[in-house]
This record gives structure tokens, C-alpha cells and sequence, in this order.
């Protein structure tokens, strides 16, 4: 007879917490919440019960559950979860969610066709991104709920998808629960971790009281209060523990023993007898299995030892059953309540609660399951041809059970090995350190490189080098040795990609240590390569030696880089060579980009020969990087884009669209690059791809730079450092193309050259392979307007260089040859090579408008062109563009100039209504605007190209006029209305007349 609660009693405040938890996820609020406690004390009723609120709210609930067999099956609760939803549902059709199909395709069988191409594997956190994204897309209207239970069972990809959900669900519209058992391991370490970094919450359910009980006790039974005899609650609440499954199932035991029995008026409970009565669940059992029929119990016996949740296929092997009799078998274990079908796969049975089968598989003596589990794993052996991963490592469990620990360490390295194969090292680094507990000493080294490398490309550094390092030594040369030294190889250019330095040269070292003073070609080509890479990292401060040497270790790296090229291509070796194609594209720049194109084709086609989806994107997008700098043109970019799109790589996409939003920038379209910033920031930060979320730091300053918003140039900048961004390979655009600038924007010329060198004096120390930090364009132009001695030669050494070739630059470089021609009395020269700079600068419509105004001051110093056309042109776009100190520069040469110029004293729509209702003029507002930033009269003269006296005059009227007591008080009147621009009243930035 089943015994089981339709309610639940005992936990109001965990339903309390859950309640709140949904109605919090419905604003817009998400949260993380952990179940933590013991088999059977509730976990699995409380996740039902929080979905069924879930359905009352009309909330999308997705549901999962980690298998209790002990097979390492990668992301098994989250496609359940997703599958659960999207049976009834259907799969989303928003277009929010295109970018991330191709990730989510592991999840979601309906996006597997062509999703992803081949040879790409969807990196963890990329996959994590990507769900999600796909959660906040569901709960967008109500917000919605994923439950995922028995965590504790989960394999580490699921873990660390978790992880990263509970970390970054605040402010989304999702509600993530989790169950999971106290026992130390990772989803336990998961739990704590998050609820120490505030970004879950986590509730230990404690057993039940004994008022608890005795409620629990009568809802099973239909009884109302003092129905149960007293006696019966006594022997459930000191048996069971406060356990709700344990009430359960003791409770059945006296029904079905008898013991227990309706009575005229209530409940009668027979005289126990003490020691017939069963002492825990195993007992419980083992009674309720004597009295089903033996072809049942014998099922039953068998279906427990290939786990918590089996397979109909396998429990057909191993019985030998027709499916007649098999399934009359399973219906009448299911009809007593101790199976059920499972609801995620139609093919599978679980027992009703993991605690089932270990009970079962304890009532037999040792020897019993061991020959037991020995039949299983034979007859899985014998009834499959080519084993899948889940059968050999049910096989595998099923021979340690036997006692064969061996064969079952064999299995599972090799379901390791197929995995690590497939893209899932953190379960593959699961099953090969079991594999490694259990190996022969013949076997155990083997293993262990495998591991480390599963441990390296999991991304725990750390852990992979303790493996290497504790293997004992090997004849340089031998087969043992040459494996290894591919780990160390693998190792060394995961460390690189990490810029972990000196953890890439130990590894490098051991592995050239290990293959002796002859390697094979293939393997000094895949050493060539991470080493090459290296060679291009910015190196430490202090070491001077090698940065002395950096021209001969860049040729050096270079020649052997081409070299293991096309070894690897001839040894079959085609990741390797597309990494070396790619060193090569990037070496090779300084010779021209046409080589470089050169290189990156030969990868491209190196690519698809070999079906390398990711190398096949990477190339691309540096096709499409070198395309947009000769041209200024984001065509190919684009094309690159969609290409990473379909591969799937968000990482890859993320360092594409800081490629675009900086085109943006460049082209002063501040929108588009706005949206793309916006978009991709957090999100970089959250996939851990540093590089890209450096760049795009870098972008949003460069984009206020251009802008000449100083304020949102330093925050931006102030988040770039905190990144790392100044020990990172992008401080000369750091200096060049964004400070720099923003020095020019503000009318400050010494600040933008003092950043100009500062630019040139980093490039001259490091590996540099950007050319748009001012070197070849911008520095060759300031310093012709300054007669700077060396301008000539400045511009012809920027001319000759491939740098000089790029729109960007070609830009001032036909300015620069012009101010050098003006000078040297040929006005006709010049006036053609201003023409030139202007078909380059067709697409840079903000800095040639700046280059125009600086053109024009020594165009008017030495009389050649049409500097006072130049100067009315720079002066109406920086006047609309709200950029007033170069608006003012304009006017204030034209004055020079003797030319008359209208004031403009338009704007007051601009002046907040506070400060307008005070009586502040357009004038007086564009020095309250600066004095947030506290300068002195001398710089707001400079700034605003007016007599220092002139603003003398307007600090005493707008003191007057704001009621401010001194300088003091009106500045940080300004600054407080600077930093919050949405109010009434914010300060905005001003035209000058």
C-alpha cells in the first residue's frame, strides 16, 4: 500500500522564501536560491511546490535533474530543464536570441541542424552567456523560474553554468533554484561560494519535528487530529529522524505488514513485539520486496544495480527478458510505487527516490551485488557492439562494484579521452581522475597526462601543472616522453593564451627537456608557434635586456614561425599552421599589409581544407580588421561577424563588435557605437574575455574622447586601468588615438603631443602591431605645425611605412605634406595635397573637421589655401556637434584673421531652467559648464578663447546670479549638476559665441 503526503507541512518559511523569491524574479529581480539537506528530507517537494506557484503566476518554469547513477553525462540537468519547457512550448522564436542558437544548440536538440559548425567547441562560458540570455528572453513579460535538482550529481560543466547564472542573475527576470545534498563537492563548494559573495541565497532544510510528523503522518493517511494512535507517531518520529521519505516509507511498512490498520473510529496499531519490528529503511525494504512476486523482485534487484536511473535496453540485457514480460514486470513495480517512468526520457525508469536503490542493493550480502553487478556489466558488453560513453561507464561502475578495478579505470579513461576529444574537459578531467585512482601502475602515468591536459584546458592552470610535475622521469626521446611532451605543449599554449608568461616558458622548457635535442619536425613546429606568441606579450617591467633584443626576437620569430608553417601543414598538423599563419599576419604587418593579407588567407584556406570552424572565423575577422583600417570601411567586418556568429563563438563575436564599435567611433557614428558598447561590455566581463572587454573600455573612452567629453574620457579610462588595460598591448591607442585626441578636443596641444610620445616611447620598448596610435598620421602633423626641425623626416618615415597606407592616417599625412608644402612656397602643392587628405578622410567626418582647424592655423601663419573657408566649415560642425572649445578656437583665428564673425548667441534652450530662470546667459552658462573640472581663469580663457578678464566678469555675475557665496561653492554647484545629467537643472555643454 502506498503511503504518501499530498501536502507539505513543516517548511512554511522555506515556502515563504521561495514565494518571495518568485514575486522578486516577477519585478524584474532575479535571485539565486540553494536547497541544501539530506536524502529524502524534502528537497525535490519544495522544487514541485515552487514550480506550481510559478504556474499560478503564469511563469515559464524549466525543470531539471542531475542522474543518481554516477555516470558523467555534460549538461544533463539543463537539457532536461530547457527540454521540459520547450515540449509544451515550443522553442522561442525572438530574435534577441540568434546570436546565441549556435551555443545553445547542445541544450536545445531543435537548434542542433547546421547550428554549429564543425570543429568548433562552444566554450563553457559561452554556453552559459548564451542560456542566459535565453532565461531573461522567457521571464521578460513575468519573469520565470529553472529548477534544478539533485545538484550534487551534476557533472562539473553543469556546476560551472550554474555558477555563472547565480552570478550574473541579479537585475534579470529569472529565478534560479537548485537542490543538493550537504556532502562536500563541487556543487556544495558552488553554494557556499555563492552565498560568501552575496549572489545566492542558501537554506539547509532540517528534519522535521515531531508535530511535523505527526501532521505529515496524517495527511498520508486522510486522518483528522488524534485519529493516529498516539503509539504509530512515536514509532515513526524515532525511527525516521525527522526524514519525510523515511515517514514514508516506514509508514507503508506497517500498512503492509498490518501493523497498522484502519479501526472503527480511527487508526489501530498492533503490539510491535520489538524485534520484529524493521529498525530502518533497508529492513523496510527488504520486507516489502518479500512480499512481491520473485520475477518482479529479481527485476527490481537488478534494475538497482545499474543505479537510481536505468535504461529499458539495458535491463532487457541484463535480464533476458521478452518485452512482454519485461514491461508486466516494470508495470507491477511501478504500480507498488517503487519505480516510475521518467518523465525526461521515455525510454528510461527511475526508482521513486535515489534512497530506493541503495536500499535494495543493501539488502543483498556483498558477494550477492558483487556477482550481480558482474552479470550486468557482461551481458551490456555482450548485447552492444560499439559501446556509447554512458554504456561503457555504466560498465565501468559495474565492475568496480565487482571488484575490478582495473578494467573499470581502462573504461573510464577512455569515456575521459572521448570527452576531453568532444570539447568537455571539466567532465572529462572528472572521469580521469577516477580512472587514475584506480590504475594499474602501468597505466596510471598515461592517464595522468591526459588529466593534466583536461585540467589545463578547464582552465585550472594550477592543477594541470602539479600533474606534470609530479610525473616521474622519462628517457628523453622515449614514447613516454614525447607524450608528455605534448601535454607540456598544450599546457604552454593555454598559459599563453592566459598570459600567464612564466607559467608558458617552465612548460616550453619541460617539453624541449623531454623530446631531447632532435624532435620530430611537427613537434619543434607546435613549440615554434606557442613560443612566437609569446614572443609578442608585452614583457615585464625590469626586463631591459630583452627588451633591447625585442627587433631580433621578433625576426627570429618570424622566420621560425613561416617555417613551422609549413611543416605543419606537410606532417598534418593544420591547428598548429593556422596559428602559425596567423603570428605570421601580425609579424609580417610591418612589411606591408598585403603580406599580411597574404598570411591570413593561407590560413583561411588552411581552414577549410581541414573543416576548422574557428580558424576559419579568426581569419576572417582579421581579413575584415585589415580591410577596415586600409579603407575605414566596415564591409568585410561586417561579413566577419556573421561568420563568428554562425560558429557560434561569442567570445569571437564580442572582439569583432569592439572591432566595429571603434569603426563607429572613428566614423563618428556615436550612436551605432554607443548600442554596440551597451551591448557587449558586461558581457565580455562575464564570458572572462579579457581582451575584448579591454578594447571595448578602450572604445567607450575613445568614443567620449572624440566627443570631447573629458569627464566620461576619464571614468571610462579609470575602468580601462582597472581591467589591466595599461599593462595590456593597447596603450599606444590608449595614448594615441583616444587621449591624445581628447587633449585636441579640448584646445590643449601640449597634452596631446606630451600623449603622442608617451605612445611612441611604449612602441619602442614593446611588440606593437597597431598603427593607428598617432605615430604614423597625427604626431607627423603636430609637429610640421610646430616647425618642429624633424617634421620632414617624421613624415616621410610615416609615409614609407605600411601604416601610412591606412585611411586613417593617409588622412593627416596629406595634411602634413601640405602644411611642409605651404610653408615651402608651394601654395598649388599644397592645396592638392589637402585635396588628397580629403577623399582619405571621407569617412572620418569629426577628426578631419579637427584636422581642417589645425590645417587652417598654419595655412594662415604661412598665407596658401583657404584657411578662413576651413576655419567657417570646422567652426559650424564643432558648434553643432557641441564641441566648444574647438568651435571657439575656430572663431578666435578667424578674428585673427580679420574676418568678421557672427556671434552666436543662441542656445538657451540649453541652459537648465533653474540656472535659465536665475538669469544665466549662453555666455556665462559655457564657463559654469568648465567649472566643474575647478580650472583657473587662465584655462577657461584658453578653453573658450576669451580674455582672461572677460571671465573674471562672468564668475562675478554667475555668483551673483546662483546666489553661490564664493568660487568654491559655485564650482561644486557645477560638479554636482554634471554628475547627474538627467535631473532639472544638469549642466550640458555649451557653444561659445
Amino acid at each position: 500500500m502506498r503511503a504518501t503526503s499530498s501536502v507539505i507541512v513543516g517548511r512554511d518559511a522555506e515556502v515563504g522564501l521561495l514565494d518571495e523569491a518568485l514575486d522578486s524574479a516577477g519585478r524584474g529581480a532575479g535571485r539565486a536560491v540553494f536547497l541544501v539537506g539530506e536524502a529524502g528530507i524534502g528537497k525535490s517537494r519544495l522544487a514541485g511546490e515552487c514550480a506550481l506557484r510559478a504556474y499560478d503566476r503564469d511563469m515559464p518554469v524549466l525543470r531539471g535533474r542531475a542522474t543518481s547513477t554516477g555516470l558523467v553525462v555534460p549538461f544533463r540537468p539543463l537539457v532536461e530543464a530547457l527540454s521540459s519547457r520547450f515540449r509544451a512550448a515550443g522553442t522561442p522564436d525572438d530574435p534577441e536570441l540568434d546570436p546565441y542558437r549556435p551555443a545553445l544548440a547542445g541544450l536545445v536538440p531543435e537548434w542542433r541542424s547546421g547550428a554549429t559548425a564543425p570543429g568548433y567547441t562552444i566554450s563553457l562560458v559561452e554556453l552559459a552567456e548564451a542560456l542566459l540570455r535565453l532565461l531573461a528572453v522567457l521571464g521578460r513579460e513575468r519573469g520565470c523560474v529553472i529548477l534544478l535538482e539533485d545538484l550534487h550529481d551534476s557533472d562539473t560543466e553543469t556546476i560551472a553554468v550554474v555558477e555563472y547564472v547565480a552570478d550574473n542573475v541579479a537585475g534579470l527576470p529569472v529565478l534560479l533554484v537548485g537542490t543538493l545534498r550537504p556532502d562536500p563537492g563541487p556543487a556544495l563548494d558552488l553554494a557556499l561560494a555563492a552565498e560568501l559573495r552575496n549572489t545566492a541565497e542558501l537554506h539547509e532544510l532540517v528534519p522535521l519535528d515531531e508535530a511535523a510528523v505527526r501532521d505529515m503522518v496524517e495527511a498520508c493517511l486522510d486522518a483528522g487530529p488524534g485519529e493516529v494512535p498516539p503509539a504509530a507517531h512515536r514509532h515513526l518520529a524515532q525511527r525516521a529522524g525527522g526524514n519525510p521519505y523515511l515517514v514514508e516509507v516506514l509508514l507503508a511498512d506497517l500498512l503492509d505488514s498490518g501493523r497498522l490498520s484502519r479501526a472503527e473510529g480511527g487508526w489501530r496499531i498492533a503490539d510491535q513485539g520489538g524485534a520484529t519490528v524493521p529498525t530502518g529503511a533497508v529492513r523496510s525494504w527488504a520486507r516489502r520486496l518479500s512480499r512481491l512476486d520473485e520475477p518482479v523482485r529479481e527485476l527490481l534487484l537488478l534494475a538497482a544495480t545499474l543505479g537510481g536511473r536505468f535504461s529499458v535496453e539495458a535491463l532487457r540485457a541484463v535480464t533476458g527478458l521478452d518485452d512482454r514480460a519485461l514491461f508486466a514486470h516494470l508495470r507491477s513495480a511501478s504500480e507498488a510505487g517503487i519505480i516510475a517512468p521518467d518523465g525526461a526520457a521515455h525510454d528510461h525508469y527511475t526508482f521513486r527516490h535515489v534512497l530506493t536503490a541503495d536500499a535494495l542493493r543493501a539488502s543483498l550480502p556483498p558477494a550477492e551485488q558483487a556477482a550481480l553487478a558482474r552479470r550486468a556489466a557482461t551481458a551490456i558488453e555482450q548485447s552492444a557492439g560499439e559501446l556509447s560513453s554512458e554504456q561503457r561507464q555504466l560498465v565501468a561502475t559495474l565492475r568496480l562494484a565487482a571488484g575490478d578495478k582495473v578494467t573499470a579505470s581502462r573504461q573510464f579513461a577512455q569515456v575521459g579521452q572521448e570527452l576531453l576529444d568532444a570539447g568537455a574537459s571539466g567532465s572529462a578531467a572528472v572521469l580521469l581522475e577516477r580512472a587514475r585512482g584506480l590504475a594499474a601502475d602501468e597505466d596510471r602515468d598515461a592517464i595522468t597526462v591526459q588529466l593534466a591536459i583536461a585540467e589545463a584546458e578547464s582552465g585550472r592552470l594550477d592543477a594541470a601543472s602539479a600533474l606534470l610535475d609530479d610525473l616521474p622521469p622519462a628517457p628523453a626521446g622515449s614514447r613516454a616522453a614525447q607524450e608528455r611532451a605534448q601535454a607540456h605543449t598544450q599546457v604552454a599554449w593555454v598559459a599563453t593564451m592566459a598570459e600567464q608568461q612564466h607559467e608558458a616558458h617552465r612548460r616550453i622548457r619541460a617539453a624541449r627537456a623531454l623530446l631531447g635535442t632532435a624532435p620530430r619536425p611537427e613537434q619543434e613546429a607546435a613549440l615554434v608557434v606557442v613560443e612566437g606568441h609569446l614572443a609578442l606579450l608585452p614583457q615585464p617591467a625590469g626586463n631591459r635586456g630583452d627588451r633591447e633584443r625585442l627587433p631580433d626576437r621578433l625576426e627570429e620569430a618570424e622566420r621560425s614561425a613561416r617555417a613551422a608553417a609549413l611543416t605543419a601543414e606537410e606532417r598534418g598538423r593544420p591547428v598548429v599552421a593556422c596559428r602559425a599563419w596567423q603570428l605570421l599576419a601580425l609579424l609580417s604587418r610591418e612589411r606591408g599589409f598585403d603580406e599580411a593579407d597574404a598570411c591570413l588567407v593561407r590560413m583561411l584556406e588552411v581552414a577549410e581544407k581541414h573543416r576548422l570552424a574557428s580558424c576559419r572565423a579568426e581569419s576572417l575577422v582579421r581579413l575584415g580588421t585589415n580591410a577596415f583600417m586600409r579603407t575605414g570601411e566596415a564591409t568585410q567586418l561586417e561579413t566577419a561577424r556573421a561568420a563568428a556568429q554562425e560558429l557560434g563563438s561569442l567570445a569571437l563575436l564580442q572582439t569583432t563588435d569592439g572591432l566595429l564599435a571603434m569603426q563607429s567611433v572613428l566614423g563618428a557614428r556615436w550612436d551605432r557605437a554607443r548600442e554596440i558598447v551597451e551591448r557587449s561590455l558586461e558581457a565580455s566581463a562575464r564570458l572572462q574575455n579579457l581582451s575584448a572587454h579591454r578594447y571595448l573600455l578602450l572604445v567607450d573612452a575613445t568614443l567620449a574622447a572624440h566627443q570631447g567629453r573629458a569627464r566620461e574620457q576619464d571614468r571610462a579610462l579609470a575602468r580601462f586601468r582597472r581591467a589591466g588595460g595599461e599593462e595590456s598591448m593597447l596603450v599606444p591607442l590608449q595614448r594615441g588615438l583616444c587621449q591624445a585626441v581628447g587633449a585636441l578636443m579640448a584646445e590643449d596641444r601640449r597634452r596631446a603631443a606630451a600623449e603622442l610620445d608617451a605612445a611612441l616611447a611604449w612602441e619602442r620598448q614593446h611588440p606593437s602591431f597597431f598603427y593607428l596610435s598617432g605615430r604614423y598620421g597625427l604626431s607627423p602633423l603636430l609637429r610640421a605645425l610646430d616647425g618642429d626641425a624633424g617634421s620632414r623626416d617624421a613624415y616621410e618615415e610615416a609615409l614609407a611605412s605600411p601604416g601610412g597606407q591606412l585611411a586613417w592616417n593617409r588622412m593627416f599625412l596629406g595634411l602634413t605634406d601640405a602644411v611642409l608644402r605651404g610653408r615651402a612656397g608651394d601654395p598649388d602643392g599644397a592645396q592638392h595635397a589637402v585635396a588628397r587628405a580629403a577623399r582619405a578622410a571621407a569617412v572620418f567626418p569629426q577628426v578631419w573637421h579637427l584636422a581642417l582647424r589645425l590645417t587652417a592655423e598654419g595655412a594662415l601663419a604661412d598665407s596658401w589655401g583657404e584657411p578662413v573657408t576651413w576655419l567657417r566649415t570646422a567652426e559650424e560642425y564643432f558648434h553643432e556637434a557641441g564641441v566648444p572649445p574647438v568651435a571657439g578656437a575656430c572663431r578666435a583665428l578667424m578674428r585673427q584673421a580679420g574676418v568678421s564673425v557672427p556671434q552666436r548667441r543662441g542656445g538657451r534652450e540649453r541652459i537648465p531652467a533653474e540656472l535659465r530662470a536665475a538669469g544665466v546667459t549662453p555666455r556665462e552658462y559655457e564657463v559654469f559648464v568648465l567649472l566643474a573640472e575647478r580650472p583657473g581663469n587662465q584655462q577657461i580663457a584658453q578653453r573658450l578663447c576669451i580674455s582672461p578678464r572677460t571671465v573674471e566678469k562672468h564668475m562675478a555675475s554667475l555668483m551673483t546670479k546662483t546666489g553661490s557665496a564664493d568660487r568654491s561653492a559655485l564650482c561644486k554647484l557645477s560638479a554636482e549638476l554634471a554628475e547627474d545629467p538627467g535631473r532639472p537643472g544638469a549642466a550640458r555643454p555649451m557653444t561659445p559665441a
